[in-house]
């Protein structure tokens, strides 16, 4: 009877340490979302997006001094250059206008240079620089081609399911309208230029 008594009475203490250890909080991690629900689940997942994009993004700026959209560019003006400024807006995506103020960003920088045709001064070409090719060598891969390579190696159903899921998401949120490049990088594409005296 002692012995049971005894054994029932260490059980207990047992549970009150079990209890206790779970109620303990931790600082630096998020407490886990329930499997039911999706809502939670679902904003989560957006905000892991949008963070490995924010990181992605500050590794870039910090380590090669250089945007998403301006190593996109000089890429393709690295691996199909010499072209023109319609022609490099039609291989990343973005608008002619777009394109001409990350252009500046990059020539300022002597990541390109833009000359002019000899049959016809107003054809402009914009060439990849020395100093151009060294950086595009070094540079890590865009953000969107490391996804766009995991995605082909999936089978094109789960493609499908996958467009279609993000596109309902921006359906859902009444971000149709919003204008967005399918190139992964946060804040304006194109930084304001200087003010000159």
């Amino acid at each position: 009877m002692q012995a049971e008594a005894i054994k029932a009475e260490a059980q207990a203490n047992q549970s009150a340490v079990d209890g206790s250890a779970e109620s303990v909080i931790s600082l630096t991690e998020h407490p886990p979302i329930p499997g039911g629900n999706y809502e939670l689940r679902i904003i989560q997942s957006l905000r892991r997006i949008i963070r490995a994009v924010e990181i992605h993004s500050c590794k870039l700026a910090h380590s090669h001094k250089i945007t998403g959209p301006q190593l996109a560019c000089l890429l393709v003006v690295r691996d199909q250059g010499p072209l023109t400024v319609t022609r490099l807006a039609q291989a990343i995506y973005l608008s002619p206008s777009t394109v001409v103020g990350i252009l500046d960003r990059l020539e300022e920088k002597g990541l390109v240079a833009r000359s002019r045709s000899a049959s016809d001064r107003r054809q402009v070409s914009i060439g990849v620089t020395t100093a151009g090719e060294e950086l595009a060598a070094g540079a890590p891969s865009l953000l969107q081609d490391t996804l766009k390579e995991s995605l082909a190696a999936l089978p094109e159903l789960e493609q499908v399911s996958i467009a279609l899921s993000l596109e309902k998401v921006v359906e859902l949120m009444e971000a149709r309208n919003i204008s967005a490049a399918p190139v992964l990088e946060t804040g304006p594409l194109v930084s304001p230029a200087p003010n000159r005296p």
